[in-house]
C-alpha cells in the first residue's frame, strides 16, 4: 500500500527522525491514560512511522548490496 513516490512531510523525515518519533508514540501508549481515539490516532501514526524506518532500512540495504556487487564486479 505504501508508494515510495510519495513526497508528503513525514516521507521526508530521515530513519532517525522517525525512528526518534516511534518511540515516543510508544512510551505514550505504554504509559497509558489515553482515550480511545487517541490510543488509535497514536498507534496509526506508529504504523506510518514504522512504515518509514523500514522504508529507510530496506533502501540502506539496497545501497550496500549495490556497493558490494559493483566491488565484486570490479
Amino acid at each position: 500500500m505504501s508508494d515510495d513516490t510519495q513526497t508528503g512531510p513525514d516521507e521526508r523525515l530521515s530513519y532517525e527522525q522517525a525512528r526518534a518519533e516511534l518511540a515516543t508514540v510508544v512510551e505514550r501508549l505504554e504509559a497509558g491514560g489515553t482515550s480511545l481515539e487517541e490510543s488509535l490516532a497514536l498507534w496509526e501514526r506508529g504504523e506510518k512511522l514504522a512504515e518509514i524506518c523500514q522504508r529507510r532500512l530496506d533502501g540502506a540495504r539496497a545501497r550496500i548490496a549495490a556497493a558490494r556487487q559493483a566491488d565484486a564486479d570490479a
